[in-house]
C-alpha cells in the first residue's frame, strides 16, 4: 500500500538546475577556476556541496567549505529571486495531503537552503519530515538519506514512493527499497529508466495520483501479476 511520497528538491520540487549552473559557474570564477558546462554536469547528480566545493577546488578544511558554501548560497539567492515551483507540484500536493497520503523530502541540500527554500516557496506545511544533506554521511547514490526519511516517517521503505531527477537519486531510493518515480525532460528519461524510475514524467500535471497507486500496487505484486497489470496500464 502506498502510504507516503518522498521528494528530493532541485530538479523535482523546483526547476532550479539552470540557476545553479549560473551560480556555481560564477562563485567558481571569483576564485579564478574556469569551468566548461560539461564540468557543471557534476553538479546535477545529487551531490552535496562539500562534494562539489572539493570535486573543483581539491581538498579543503571545513572552515573553506563553510566560507565557500556560504558564499555560492548568496549568489544563488541573487540569481534565483523569485523562483517558483515545478509546473504542477503545488496541486499534485494538495492532492497527495487530500488523499492522507503522508509527505517527506530527501535533499542533498544544506538543511538552511531546503528550509528556506520550501518557505519562500510557501509549501513547506505540507512536509511532514524533512532530511537533508547535513545529517547523512554518505550522499546518493548511497541509500542513507532515503533510509533515514523512512524512518522518521516510521514506515517501512516499499510502502514509500520517491521522486527523483537524477540517477544517483533514483538508485539511492531503489537501494533503500523504495519505489521510484523520475522527473526529466524527454533527453534524460532513458536514463532515469534504466536506473529503475518508472514512470518518468515531464510535468507534474502529467501524474495522477490514482494512476501512481495502480502502479505501487503492481509493483508489489508478483512478476507475472505486475506483467499482466502493466500490459492494461496506460504510460504517463
Amino acid at each position: 500500500m502506498l502510504r507516503g511520497v518522498v521528494f528530493d528538491m532541485d530538479g523535482v520540487l523546483i526547476d532550479s538546475h539552470p540557476l545553479h549552473r549560473v551560480a556555481w559557474k560564477h562563485f567558481l570564477l571569483t576564485l579564478g577556476r574556469h569551468v566548461s558546462d560539461g564540468d557543471l554536469d557534476f553538479i546535477l547528480d545529487g551531490r552535496r556541496r562539500d562534494e562539489i566545493l572539493c570535486y573543483f577546488l581539491g581538498n579543503l578544511t571545513h572552515a573553506q567549505i563553510s566560507e565557500y558554501g556560504a558564499k555560492k548560497d548568496e549568489m544563488l539567492r541573487q540569481f534565483g529571486e523569485g523562483i517558483q515551483p515545478f509546473h504542477g507540484v503545488v496541486e499534485f500536493l494538495d492532492c497527495l495531503r487530500r488523499s492522507g497520503i503522508r509527505i517527506a523530502m530527501a535533499t542533498s541540500a544544506s538543511r538552511q537552503r531546503a528550509f528556506g527554500t520550501l518557505e519562500e516557496l510557501g509549501v513547506a506545511p505540507y512536509f511532514e519530515v524533512i532530511v537533508t544533506g547535513d545529517e547523512v554521511t554518505s550522499s546518493k547514490p548511497d541509500p542513507a538519506i532515503y533510509r533515514l526519511a523512512a524512518a522518521r516517517l516510521n514506515e517501512s521503505p516499499e510502502n514509500l514512493l520517491a521522486v527523483e531527477d537524477s540517477v544517483s537519486g533514483v538508485k539511492s531510493a531503489r537501494s533503500a527499497g523504495m519505489w521510484c518515480a523520475g522527473v526529466a525532460p524527454a533527453d534524460r528519461a532513458d536514463k532515469l529508466r534504466a536506473a529503475g524510475a518508472d514512470p518518468v514524467i515531464s510535468d507534474f500535471r502529467l501524474l495522477s495520483l490514482e494512476e501512481m497507486k495502480a502502479r505501487f500496487r503492481l509493483s508489489q505484486a508478483p512478476k507475472e501479476s505486475l506483467a499482466r497489470g502493466l500490459s492494461r496500464t496506460s504510460h504517463v
